[in-house]
């Protein structure tokens, strides 16, 4: 039963599963238990993750050979570049359709976000050395990060057996995680089950324009200024690639509204594509945190919709400043749902918003958080493995001097996706 259930489409599944969870949360409302499906998915993935990107990072840097090909440089500087244009983008599109909010004075929210630039990268610097095991445990992405390239370049110099062993408990650990995701499909039955049931979209309505300016713009971003950069590294049509990373990853990402759980549908989607895997072990989960687009769009939108809401004005000089802010606080961003809303305070500090009126614009945030947030990770995920990919095959390109089919790679990973053996057949063979 289980080789016939994963015989079908895993993209297929998830909307099949779509679909039934939204249906189920119109006809019983209240049968809470159906949403525990959801609650299990994402906290086996949340579980998972963590040990996974450690021993795969670990696995990677310890195998890692001087000469080889790991495209760090240009997955660095299309992560930070995107970041930075999306929040140009989110400026541009504030200042084409400016908006006012209707700031909720009874919302709470939490009042621990950061006030300053300073604070940031100082939380950032303190979080990649935290105890490593700690790490794990409430997955910080940093300190994993930071620890595993450590010990993994310290165990370069362990023998080749000892090498060998923690390549093979990265594998069986990726085998794992791999299981989670077929049963992603009844997991988002219990997400949009959860999201309908108890939230619908009637709060969502008074917001609509906000929410429109925001899914727009991140659209825009991902649909046209992403395959341009794309476009330039790999001189090709950028689009079977840059669907078929919405298809896969931010799809997922959508629904379980966080980047960090959708690491292992994006390490597998590169493992489909063919990429190499010192490259992608290290650079998907960077992206996590580096490639924040979305999140820069978020900060960028709501700062300039607070200060029209207040009669302020917004030199040209004060946006620049404001895109540089956000892009660097963006990298910084927590991969949980809702993680980049706590970074507005700070930028609205640069206009002389107080924290009591920027907290209430995080309070929208949390509002419109159902499709704000949604949108905001399927854009920061599903571009996670669509630069992951371009900048591997440009450095393919600038090196050998061949280009790579990009539409035969995203066809095969196609072929890989819809006709995964399973996993007992596949050790048989």
């Amino acid at each position: 039963m289980f080789a016939k259930y994963r015989s079908v489409s895993l993209i297929l599944r998830i909307i099949i599963g779509l679909v039934i969870g939204a249906a189920l949360a119109v006809i019983f409302p209240k049968a809470a238990f159906i949403g525990v499906m959801g609650q299990l998915f994402v906290g086996a993935l949340k579980g998972i993750a963590p040990v996974m990107v450690f021993f795969l990072i670990l696995s990677a840097i310890s195998a890692f050979r001087e000469g080889g090909e790991n495209h760090f440089g240009s997955v660095i500087e299309l992560y930070l570049s995107a970041t930075l244009l999306s929040a140009f983008a989110a400026v541009a599109a504030s200042w084409l359709f400016p908006l006012k909010l209707n700031l909720p004075k009874s919302v709470k929210v939490a009042a621990n976000a950061p006030k300053s630039l300073g604070k940031v990268i100082e939380d950032l610097l303190v979080n990649a050395v935290g105890n490593p095991l700690d790490a794990i445990v409430n997955a910080n992405y940093l300190s994993i990060l930071f620890w595993a390239l450590l010990i993994g370049f310290m165990l370069r110099l362990a023998s080749k057996q000892t090498r060998q062993t923690i390549t093979e408990i990265s594998d069986a650990i990726i085998k794992v995680a791999q299981l989670v995701i077929e049963f992603a499909p009844f997991g988002i039955c219990g997400l949009i089950y959860t999201s309908i049931s108890e939230t619908g979209f009637a709060s969502v309505a008074k917001y609509g324009q906000l929410v429109l300016l925001l899914v727009g713009t991140m659209a825009a971003v991902y649909l046209i200024l992403y395959p341009l950069m794309v476009f330039v590294m790999t001189g090709q049509n950028p689009y079977p690639l840059t669907l078929w990373t919405l298809k896969v990853s931010g799809i997922p990402a959508f629904f379980t509204r966080s980047s960090a759980v959708n690491i292992p549908i994006n390490l597998q989607a590169c493992e489909d594509l063919g990429l190499n895997k010192e490259s992608y072990a290290v650079s998907i989960t960077l992206g996590g945190s580096a490639n924040s687009g979305g999140a820069a769009i978020t900060v960028s939108v709501m700062t300039l919709a607070a200060c029209a809401t207040l009669g302020i004005h917004v030199s040209f000089f004060l946006a620049v400043i404001l895109c540089i802010l956000t892009a660097l606080a963006a990298t910084g961003a927590s991969g949980i749902a809702g993680g980049s809303l706590l970074i507005i305070p700070m930028a609205a500090s640069i206009f002389g918003i107080s924290n009591d009126i920027a907290m209430q614009v995080v309070g929208v945030g949390f509002i419109i958080g159902v499709i704000q947030d949604s949108v905001e990770t399927a854009v920061n995920s599903a571009s996670d493995l669509l630069f992951a990919a371009a900048a591997e095959w440009h450095d393919v390109q600038k090196a050998t001097g061949k280009k790579v089919d990009i539409k035969a790679a995203v066809r095969n990973a196609d072929h890989k996706q819809n006709n995964r053996v399973p996993v007992a057949n596949a050790e048989r063979a």
